[in-house]
């Protein structure tokens, strides 16, 4: 993800462009794994709050497109959360295959404090990995979040210090790339047969709740108020 100017929060080009990234490595027989990380200091600060209300380009995927694009992808999927994730930036990690921490990394899913519910499947994934309870207060409660705090919970593989993180990511993703392919897509096929359609109902349903609830009185006064007090330099929720 490469806004580092906006956190890499999410807007419709960037989301067209990475379902597009999914979609073509999903058949490319030169790829062999695939590693998800953000530029600069972020790895994703959510929806970018800028194209919030923008009417939807037909020609680009949107986030129903994005996330059907990573959980249909047959080959390994690593997350490499750099630094902070917030929104879609925490719940993305749900999808993933692996998921590695840097040290310093934070994360929040906002969604309850902004009038809004969560998404990327994070009502069905955040409940398999974290288990009922976590799960609610992670989506719920708006709390930040460590690294470690969600290695505690379940939501990450390893916790990595900073300056070690994506030498040892693609570390674990050259062991993976060495083992034959096919086998690598065959047992990954058997590890999330049995989630594919729950995940994509949840994706459904939360953008049914995400439609019904945008640009309410409570989303209004959230939003306004959030941009009142926020960092100028952050644009996503």
């Amino acid at each position: 993800m490469n806004r580092p100017e906006s956190l890499n929060s999410f807007n419709a080009d960037m989301m067209d462009e990475l379902c597009h990234s999914f979609l073509d490595a999903a058949i490319d027989d030169a790829v062999r794994v695939l590693v998800l990380t953000g530029a600069g200091r972020a790895f994703s600060a959510g929806a970018d709050l800028k194209s919030m209300g923008t009417p939807p380009d037909p020609s680009k995927k949107d986030l129903r497109a994005l996330m059907h694009s990573m959980i249909d992808f047959p080959k390994p999927f690593i997350t490499a959360a750099n630094g902070l994730g917030v929104g879609i930036g925490m719940t993305i990690h749900g999808v993933a295959d692996l998921v590695f921490m840097a040290e310093s990394a934070k994360f929040r899913a906002p969604f309850s404090s902004l009038g809004l519910t969560a998404e990327a499947a994070s009502t069905y994934t955040f409940s398999r990995l974290l288990g009922h309870q976590k799960a609610s207060w992670a989506l719920l409660s708006g709390e930040w979040f460590t690294a470690r705090e969600c290695l505690d919970m379940g939501l990450a593989l390893e916790v990595i210090p900073d300056e070690n993180l994506m030498q040892i990511v693609y570390e674990k993703a050259e062991k993976l790339a060495a083992l034959p392919l096919a086998s690598l897509i065959q047992t990954k096929k058997l590890l999330v047969a049995p989630h594919i359609e729950a995940m994509k109902s949840a994706v459904y349903a939360e953008g049914v709740g995400l439609a019904n609830l945008a640009g309410g009185a409570a989303n209004r006064e959230a939003i306004k108020a959030f941009l009142g007090k926020r960092d100028p330099d952050f644009r996503g929720i």
